[in-house]
């Protein structure tokens, strides 16, 4: 089988390469940037049409779904399998979505079941992977002692464009009132998301403060751009800092992320770190790496957790009940109920290097003998 690959800046990239090669399909690279108009696009359609002509692929690949790669494929007869690594997916919502060429896989099941009720059949449920054998192979000093005690990799949300604050400032203030209260709400419940469903009352004001356009053909809702681009990614900032503040009070905390701006007593803040090579290695030599899930992911397991433990790192995450179909609780990872509980946990798995040893052992083993990527290209094909 050949597997022309729509190949563009996107972690997993080489791991996923990697996996079509090991199962012994033939792979062709189609070069794509995902910073243009990849809805209505003639020039990348003339010219995936010419690339399908000349390698003749028994199916096209994208990470991510991406509108026009769908158009062409149907046009061309050619099965288009597209596998969802940003959540919020805002192109999920295009009508292109149902053409029958498509097979496209989402990490969260809620999200997969919310499209099947709508008689989207074109939608699957499939976990992301890890490559243990990349991540096993990486270099650590793990063994001459750990370097951090408690780690968090990943973005504050505060070092993009701030489309909050540009928003709320423009707002009336029964809407920032009601908007206040909302996520003060939400953020005090895990694992389910009540923002989208209750902005209707504030919809307008948040148009006029800060208007946000739909593509013609998108089904996406108004409610739906503001609460997972905007207000769900606002709160996982305010989360974020809330959770690192609560643990440096009694531990120190090493944080890799792409604000260094950001400083609060106690964290070191590192700035970023390569994810693909050094990432890894934070993931080893920190005695406890911390997940706290963007709040968009519905109960899907992140990617972050995933590398974690596919590094063999000892993983203490927010709850998503995603992980409860995979992994088990206390054996192959840990949880944290809320901000009281992450606290008392982090202590206690410093304490307890043993049984934090063996989980992190169990974590990454049971990661590497059922969910890697090769797993992922098997379960694909295997439909």
């Amino acid at each position: 089988m050949k597997i022309l690959h729509v190949q563009w800046s996107v972690l997993g990239t080489a791991d996923i390469e990697e996996a079509f090669l090991a199962e012994g399909y033939d792979v062709v690279r189609f070069p794509f940037s995902k910073n243009q108009d990849v809805v209505h696009n003639q020039k990348v359609e003339e010219e995936l049409t010419t690339a399908l002509h000349k390698e003749v692929p028994d199916v096209v690949f994208s990470f991510n779904f991406f509108p026009v790669i769908s158009k062409v494929c149907t046009k061309e007869g050619i099965q288009y399998i597209s596998w969802i690594f940003d959540d919020p997916c805002v192109f999920l919502y295009s009508d292109t979505v149902t053409n029958a060429c498509n097979r496209i896989y989402v990490f969260d099941k809620e999200l997969c079941q919310q499209f099947q009720n709508e008689g989207i059949r074109t939608i699957n449920y499939m976990p992301l992977a890890a490559n243990t054998k990349r991540l096993d192979t990486i270099e650590s000093k793990i063994d001459s002692g750990y370097a951090y005690d408690v780690a968090f990799v990943g973005s504050l949300y505060i070092e993009q464009l701030n489309f909050f604050d540009q928003m709320y400032d423009a707002l009336p203030e029964y809407s920032k009132g009601y908007l206040h209260a909302l996520m003060a709400i939400q953020m005090q419940i895990q694992n389910y998301d009540l923002i989208e469903s209750s902005l209707s009352p504030i919809i307008k004001d948040l148009y006029r403060a800060y208007p946000f356009g739909i593509e013609p053909g998108n089904r996406a809702t108004r409610e739906y751009l503001y609460a997972q681009f905007v207000i769900n990614r606002r709160i996982t900032s305010i989360e974020r800092i809330d959770l690192l503040d609560a643990v440096s009070k009694i531990h120190k905390v090493d944080l890799f992320t792409h604000f260094q701006g950001f400083a609060m007593p106690n964290i070191c803040n590192h700035g970023p770190v390569e994810y693909q090579e050094r990432a890894p290695e934070v993931f080893k030599r920190s005695r406890i790496n911390l997940n706290i899930t963007l709040r968009s992911i519905k109960n899907g397991i992140p990617l972050r957790a995933f590398d974690i433990m596919g590094a063999g790192g000892f993983l203490l995450s927010n709850f998503q009940s995603g992980f409860l179909d995979i992994f088990i609780p206390d054996e192959d990872f840990v949880y944290y109920e809320n901000k009281r509980d992450l606290v008392r946990k982090v202590s206690y798995y410093l304490k307890h290097e043993d049984e934090r040893k063996a989980i992190a052992r169990n974590g990454h083993d049971k990661t590497a003998a059922g969910h890697t990527y090769r797993h992922r290209v098997r379960e694909m094909f295997d439909q």
